[in-house]
Formats: C-alpha cells, structure tokens, sequence
C-alpha cells in the first residue's frame, strides 16, 4: 500500500525537493494534498504531474485566478485549512509542514490531527509555537520528526541515549559569507556579498540570517525546545565545511559525530522513508574533506547575534515571538537598502532589551492569536521606531 502525504508549502525549496523524492518513489508514495499561498501556477504543475485531487491557496486573489484556470475537474481548489475535514477523513501517514514564517503555526497545528507523522521544516513555528504543537502532538498521538539538517541530525544521533546521559550537543554554523572578512569591510557589506552563502544555495532571509548567524540561534531555541535540552548544554561550532551537522557528547565519554552532504534531500528523504529498504543516491565520501575538517568557537566580535543566549529565557514563551519578528524585519530593512549590515544587530538588540517586550520572557503562549497579535505589534514598533530615527 502506497504511503499517503501532504505537503504544506509544496512551492517552495523543502516542498519541490520532498516532491524530487515523491518522483524516484511513485510506487510507494501518494500526495493528497499540496498547498500554497500565491504560486498558483507552479502548484497546479505539481498537481497535473502527481495526479493530486486535492489543492488549498490561501491568498484570495491567487484563489481566484486558479478556480479559473483549472482545467481538470477532479482537482478540489479550497481557500483556506479549515475544510482539511473535507480533504482528509481519515488520517495520513505523514504531512510535511514547509510554510515560511509565522503564518506557518496555525496549518501546522491544523494538519497535526490529520497526520501519523508530521515533519516540520517550519522554524517560526517550533520557535514561537513549540507548546501549542507539543500539545496537539500528545493529544493526536502524532509523532513528530524535525527536517532542519541540524535537527534531523540531533533526532537521528539521539536515539537510544537517555537525555540525563547528554553532557554537551554541538550544533556546526558554516560562518556564512564573512567568515574570513575584516571586521573593519563590515560597514562595507552589500546586499549580494550577504547572499552569497559559500555552502547552500538559500533564500534571501536565510542567506543573511546565516551571515549575521541569528539562524543558528533560532536553532538552538528549536534545539532546546524539541529534546528539551537546557542552553547551557548546547554549543554553537563554526564549521566552514558545513558536513558536520551535529556531534553530540555523552557522559561515557562518547562523541557522535553526524555528518552528511550539504543537500536538504538527505534528511527530508529520512524523514519521510525511515528505513533502509530504498537506497537513496548520494555522493561517495570524500576522503579529503573528512582529513580537513575543522571546528571553531564563535567569535562574539564577528558574530555580535551570539550574545542572544545570554538573554533567551528557559522556559518556553512570548519573548521568542519577539526575537523572531524584529529580526525579520530588520533583515527586511536591510534588503531593501534602508539599514547597513551592522544595523541588523544593533537595532535587534535594541529592540528586544526594550522594557514594554522583557516581561513577555515570563508569558507562555496559550494561541496561534497571541503569538500573531504580538508579531504584528513588534513588526509597527520597529517601522515606526526606523522612520522616526529613534534607533540612530
């Protein structure tokens, strides 16, 4: 019997590279639902190509433009997640959660009821909203497997180990583009310098996020928030190689070590497959890279976003929401030309030491509502803080 799956996000890199998977396994996979927010086009594709018969586009006027076009009548458009009542009336095998950003949250939390297992490549999500998925996790009885290389790296090498045995996890950052840069060709940076990630081909949110290295302090958040692993027994490596993806350290005095090629395919097509009776083609192993692998720790003058960790709170809460949406925009800020590189930093920690957002380090989240009100918030304070020049 052929494993049904729905794909959330299905246009993007995660879902194009789960659907490559789909295509060398059509005798052992189904797609039952693919969904998108604006690209109409390339979904309908998609559709066409893996006979899909269910689709949902929630941006209303691509809805529109799509209940045109649609050619084949067996294919059901719907607007919103809603009617996934409609869709799936028993649950599937497995559901991929690739949605970018906060709007992410609540299509998780919708499809978890639906899904035997859920892979979330969603770091808004696991970041902002980790108690809410955790919830509808238990109630579904839904089992759950991170995609984020370093994550998947984490959930594969932790097997078996008991969580009081871990003396230390290790999660490797490549450095991103400005690794060997000058401090003082900082100011100098440009925007298709920032994007030009030495290792991975990326978007451009990410590509700065890796530059200014706030990506892998979201991963620690996610880190502690998955294994439930306290901060202080989690370490950032600069690894410029990016094949080390995790190494975790044991009371015994055992070091793990889990590496693999710089492809998404590798940990999207474990989660999805979890066994070893479908070989999937890689790269030999490259002797030469394992003879030159090198590690280092973090310089907080280069990468100024690690003193994050010092005011992350432990417990699970709104403060995370905060971190998350004042970064975003000012990464935004700095693709559009209206902030230097620097500027990222600086005005983050300016931002999220303000005293109106500390006190959310002691309120845990109790909806998708609240985490969204609250990035919406962050979102005008800082627009409006930039265009007042508030922060110069």
């Amino acid at each position: 019997m052929k494993k049904k799956i729905a794909i959330l996000g299905s246009t993007g890199s995660i879902g194009k590279t789960l659907l490559d998977i789909v295509n060398q396994n059509k005798n052992l996979i189904e797609v039952s639902l693919l969904t998108a927010h604006k690209d109409y086009q390339t979904l309908l594709k998609q559709a066409k190509k893996y006979s899909v018969k269910n689709l949902i586009i929630t941006d209303k006027e691509s809805f529109n433009k799509i209940k045109k076009k649609k050619i084949n009548n067996k294919i059901k458009i719907f607007n919103n997640f809603d009617c996934l009542n409609k869709i799936l009336n028993k649950k599937i095998d497995y559901s991929m959660s690739s949605i970018v950003g906060i709007n992410g949250l609540e299509p998780t939390l919708k499809i978890i009821k639906y899904s035997k297992v859920i892979a979330i490549a969603n770091k808004e999500s696991i970041i902002c909203g980790w108690s809410l998925i955790l919830k509808e996790l238990n109630k579904n009885k839904t089992k759950f497997i991170p995609v984020d290389s370093e994550h998947f790296s984490l959930w594969y090498g932790l097997k078996n180990i008991n969580l009081n045995n871990i003396e230390k996890v290790y999660l490797t950052a490549s450095g991103g583009p400005f690794h060997k840069t000058p401090l003082n060709n900082f100011k100098k940076i440009t925007i298709k310098k920032a994007l030009n990630h030495p290792n991975w081909k990326m978007g451009k949110k990410i590509s700065v996020d890796s530059a200014t290295l706030i990506n892998k302090m979201f991963e620690v958040i996610e880190a502690k928030n998955i294994f439930n692993i306290p901060y202080n027994k989690i370490k950032i490596l600069i690894h410029p190689k990016s094949y080390v993806h995790a190494i975790i350290k044991t009371n015994d005095g055992l070091i793990k070590i889990i590496a693999h090629d710089t492809t998404m395919k590798i940990p999207i097509y474990n989660t999805l497959i979890f066994n070893n009776k479908k070989k999937i083609i890689t790269k030999k192993i490259n002797i030469s890279k394992l003879n030159n692998l090198s590690f280092e720790n973090v310089n907080s003058k280069r990468y100024p976003i690690i003193n994050l960790l010092k005011l992350i709170p432990n417990n699970h809460s709104l403060y995370e929401t905060i971190i998350v949406s004042a970064n975003d925009v000012l990464v935004d800020l700095f693709l559009k030309k209206q902030i230097n590189f620097n500027e990222i930093g600086t005005n983050f920690f300016k931002v999220i030491n303000q005293k109106e957002f500390i006190k959310y380090k002691k309120i845990r989240p109790k909806n998708v509502k609240e985490i969204v009100h609250l990035n919406n918030y962050v979102r005008l304070k800082i627009l409006e803080k930039v265009y007042k020049s508030d922060y110069d």
